[in-house]
């Protein structure tokens, strides 16, 4: 209760300022993850925050569920684009080759260490998350075709790594005698269910609320509430029968994203403010984790691997899966650069960090936080440079544009 209402009162306080801080690269992420580093870190921390319990776990995989369904729901959208923007390669061929080039490194930095603990980290790691950036998909001078791009990437790929994360930690911390068949048996079973209850409770939800309306049931002010509660709900009826929380809250996203032109296109603004709270409350948490890192030594090591995987790891695939496409050289070198590291990856690293060992815990949390605190730098620093570029270079784009946001 204690840390709730800390967390509360930072936010009304965050509110007071919001708009005078940011003017001083003082973000609201920046100042909760110094919060909970100030507060809660530590061994003699102000404010306790016990990440080995279950409900702490329980509250973070429920963090990212609303995330998952928000992401999923920016799908509407895309359809206005004329033409593709090069959603699929990016997913299907840059998201693997770039999780398999941070495992490579993670092997070559970190020689000796188990394979499935490269795995993890590499997928804690190489989530994108726009947050750090967000202004990027308002900023006119950056051409629309580069924006979409990013905005589809940074939607869906923390949704299609989510069961690949929970399998290869399954791997690290399951019980003696499950053997690897048994894992992979018990990780689609998890997906095949997730995807039954989230496709289910998806479509019912989306015609349930369009009849509503329809039949003037219920005013479009009211419906918010409805988006707000089926992230919430979808993870419970998966869990309850034993599916992954994670993809049914995708899944239902998709599916309820057809409601949504009904509705208004304010009708998830209520499940987005959510969103960003819950968003808030886990850089909070990493701060209390992150005063874990480094504590073992090897800094230069990790810091080698974060910019191995922010340079090369990411840059590398995305700008071979384009080539070809309609976008320019500067164009495929900006969506390949601009891929900056947040709350995906920090929900992630809790994850592991609240059922790994100690040193495997530190391992997750020592890579997570130097690429994490060095894509803040090296993206932050370099984005309005990035725009400014293009805004010297216009190339004429499609008119019509995607939701930014």
């Amino acid at each position: 209760m204690i840390a709730l209402f800390v967390l509360l009162t930072l936010l009304f306080l965050w509110v007071l300022v919001s708009d005078r801080l940011p003017r001083w690269s003082i973000t609201a992420p920046i100042t909760f993850a110094a919060a909970g580093i100030l507060l809660s870190g530590g061994d003699h921390a102000v404010v306790p925050l016990d990440v080995d319990t279950h409900t702490f776990q329980r509250a973070v995989e429920l963090v990212l569920a609303v995330m998952l369904f928000t992401d999923a729901t920016e799908a509407r959208d895309y359809a206005r684009l004329r033409g593709p923007v090069g959603g699929v390669r990016l997913l299907g061929l840059a998201l693997p080759a770039s999780l398999v080039l941070a495992m490579l490194f993670g092997a070559l930095v970190f020689p000796g260490t188990n394979w499935w603990l490269l795995a993890v980290v590499a997928l804690v790691v190489m989530p994108m998350d726009l947050a750090p950036v967000l202004m990027l998909l308002r900023d006119e001078r950056l051409p629309l075709r580069v924006r979409a791009a990013l905005n589809i990437e940074g939607g869906f790929n923390d949704g299609l790594i989510s069961p690949l994360f929970v399998f290869c930690l399954a791997n690290l911390v399951s019980a003696e005698g499950d053997t690897f068949g048994d894992l992979v048996l018990n990780a689609l079973k998890g997906a095949v269910l997730a995807a039954t209850v989230g496709s289910v409770l998806g479509l019912l939800a989306s015609r349930a609320v369009r009849w509503s309306l329809a039949s003037g049931w219920a005013e479009p002010a009211s419906l918010r509430l409805a988006g707000l509660a089926l992230p919430f709900l979808t993870y419970a009826a998966s869990v309850l029968v034993d599916g992954n929380g994670f993809v049914a809250a995708f899944v239902a996203g998709l599916w309820y994203t057809s409601a949504v032109p009904a509705i208004g296109g304010d009708s998830l603004d209520l499940v987005y403010d959510v969103s960003h709270l819950l968003a808030l409350a886990a850089w909070y948490a990493f701060g209390a984790v992150t005063t874990e890192a480094f504590t073992g030594g090897h800094v230069l090591r990790f810091v080698v691997y974060a910019l191995l995987v922010l340079v090369v790891a990411r840059f590398v695939p995305v700008v071979a899966s384009l080539t070809g496409t309609a976008f320019s050289r500067s164009e495929r070198a900006a969506i390949g650069w601009l891929g900056p590291r947040g709350v995906t990856s920090i929900v992630f690293a809790v994850l592991a960090f609240s059922q790994l060992p100690g040193e495997e815990a530190g391992f997750v949390v020592n890579a997570t936080a130097a690429t994490v605190l060095l894509s803040v730098l090296l993206h932050g620093v370099t984005a309005e440079p990035v725009a400014r570029w293009f805004a010297r270079h216009p190339r004429p784009e499609e008119p019509a544009a995607p939701r930014e946001a």
